[in-house]
């Protein structure tokens, strides 16, 4: 009988605040999406940072006849020249640095060209010649990319370094950007549910005053006063989350795994469904957590039981 007449009291609390419920569900999902798109968003910067961190390269590219560089002032690289690189790579002051280095004579960048580039026109009227030698250098840490670039910048010989970090770090700043962004918007929105919930449950408590009273008189206690009112945040909250979690499902099935994989093509590694499904059951317990405290606290102030 207690428990038939707790759900009667949340069917009851439901359909006297359905504006508010509802509200109070779109909130929660919106919160708890935004929780999800931030912790996947981390996700794919850890997957991308563990691809990329054993790929990234310094690339020491040699002078041709047509550089313009001070460096380049002698003209193409000399095979002294060429060979005091390649011994100053492989010396005991950069060991602890360099794992590997490849040497990328003229030849070679022209077949690596042509083939990343066999749809542009320019590379049919492309030689050989007019492409520079280069030394790629697999570093054994990659952040320190500094150490070898700073070391080859200004020599003879070399027209230029580029360490592929900067790039990288520019990708992993904009992708850090937009979860702090995520997390953030999901804290307030966060907090305008824990305040939604305080609302609905003062408005319920106040509606529902006289059969409150009545309860105290026949002595009801505390936990069977109480109790409808949290379950029914927690209900909200439970289809809020639900929402959330399919919507995040569906985002990463078809926008990442779908469309965003097929459109950048530099990035292998995508989160996929699986990375959504085991984000669910924290957008649940969050919501749950943050209904069931809110309205417990909401409770013990405005009912006064």
């Amino acid at each position: 009988m207690r428990f038939q007449f707790i759900l009667s009291e949340i069917g009851i609390g439901l359909r006297r605040n359905l504006t508010m419920t509802i509200s109070l569900i779109l909130v929660t999902t919106v919160s708890l999406l935004l929780f999800g798109v931030g912790v996947l968003t981390q996700k794919q910067v850890g997957l991308m940072k563990s691809y990329w961190d054993d790929r990234v390269q310094v690339s020491i590219f040699l002078c041709t006849a047509d550089s313009d560089k001070t460096t380049c002032a002698a003209g193409e690289v000399t095979q002294a020249q060429r060979d005091q690189i390649r011994a100053d790579l492989a010396s005991p002051q950069l060991a602890p640095y360099v794992d590997q280095v490849f040497y990328e004579s003229k030849q070679e960048a022209y077949v690596r060209f042509k083939e990343q580039f066999k749809d542009l026109v320019l590379s049919d009227n492309l030689t050989p010649d007019q492409l520079p030698e280069s030394f790629r250098v697999k570093l054994k840490d990659p952040k320190k990319y500094a150490v070898v670039s700073e070391m080859f910048r200004d020599r003879p010989g070399v027209d230029d370094v580029e360490d592929q970090n900067r790039v990288i770090d520019k990708l992993f700043a904009l992708f850090g950007g937009l979860k702090w962004s995520a997390w953030a918007v999901a804290a307030l929105t966060l907090l305008s549910s824990v305040l939604l919930v305080a609302t609905t449950i003062r408005l319920t408590a106040f509606t529902r005053r006289r059969e409150t009273a009545i309860m105290r008189l026949v002595g009801a206690s505390n936990l069977v006063i109480q109790l409808p009112f949290v379950l029914e945040s927690l209900i909200a909250a439970i289809a809020g989350a639900f929402g959330a979690s399919l919507i995040l499902v569906l985002f990463t099935q078809l926008a990442i795994q779908g469309w965003l994989k097929d459109q950048v093509r530099f990035i292998s590694s995508w989160v996929d469904v699986s990375d959504a499904l085991l984000v669910a059951p924290w957008m649940f317990g969050i919501g749950m957590l943050i209904a069931g405290v809110s309205s417990f606290l909401s409770l013990r102030r405005y009912l006064k039981v």
